[in-house]
């Protein structure tokens, strides 16, 4: 699908926010206990000082108790103002490593038409896309391309969520069921968001449609594209492709990580629109 290409194309430039040295080290000076302390402050800070619960709410695919050993600490440790300033610091930070010269027209452009795109995108039941979007927007260029990026990403991410659960699909169980489907070691997943192994087995041969899930999700995030046009899109996705594959190739968090990601393999395929 055109949505999921799409996707492929702005996740590996809004993953550098949490899952790079630069942002380790960030979130470190601050004063986080742990790289998830600093995970959950940063992707929760657009709320506010937001309690576990709400929190566990919005990101859905955590086991609670995973979420309440970070929240509400992090806030004690720093603002939600703080761990924006700090967020921001470390995606500086890890551009500039991932691709170097960031002073181009290629990414000015891009960040024009990732903003277009991002101020496109619906906020009716998206809480993180909207929390989000209204937060300033960077000055230089290959910032404003990453707000751009997690505004869509945010956006994406609530709609799948919403059809998770239209679909009946629990937390637990979508995890499960993803994969089951995309062959990924259940062991991992289920540590990689705090499941226990009981909660996984509950839930492990529960029947869930995910094929179906996927398509309301592209569906639901098609809209920044249909406003930006054939023409913007498909130059979106020619300035993109290959920032996502320097950035996917050079950080070592895209090797493995719960969402069966490898730009790097299936950035290579052609077709972005099939």
């Amino acid at each position: 699908m055109r949505a999921r290409q799409l996707w492929l194309r702005f996740e590996p430039y809004h993953d550098v926010t949490y899952f790079t040295p630069e942002s380790r080290a960030a979130t470190d000076a601050l004063g986080c206990r742990g790289g998830w302390m600093g995970y959950f402050g940063m992707r929760a800070a657009p709320l506010g000082a937001a309690s576990p619960e709400l929190v566990s709410a919005v990101f859905y695919t955590f086991a609670p108790r995973m979420v309440a050993r970070a929240l509400p600490d992090a806030w004690a440790v720093a603002s939600p103002a703080e761990f924006l300033a700090t967020r921001l610091a470390g995606v500086d930070g890890a551009l500039r490593r991932l691709l170097g010269d960031v002073d181009t027209p290629e990414i000015a452009e891009a960040a024009a038409l990732g903003r277009e795109a991002a101020l496109a995108a619906p906020l009716g039941g998206r809480p993180l896309a909207a929390a989000n979007r209204a937060l300033p927007w960077p000055a230089e260029p290959h910032l404003e391309l990453w707000h751009a990026c997690t505004i869509l990403r945010e956006a994406r991410g609530d709609g799948h969520v919403a059809a998770l659960v239209a679909h009946g699909i629990g937390p637990c169980q979508a995890l499960a069921l993803y994969a089951r489907e995309h062959s990924l070691d259940p062991a991992y997943m289920r540590t990689a968001r705090g499941w226990t192994l009981q909660e996984w087995e509950a839930v492990a041969g529960l029947p869930g449609d995910l094929a179906a899930v996927e398509s309301a999700t592209d569906a639901a995030a098609s809209a920044p594209w249909e406003a930006l046009g054939t023409a913007g899109t498909s130059r979106f996705v020619e300035l993109m492709t290959p920032l996502a594959l320097r950035i996917a190739s050079g950080n070592e968090a895209m090797r493995v990580n719960p969402m069966a990601l490898d730009p790097v393999r299936e950035l290579a395929v052609p077709g972005w629109n099939t």
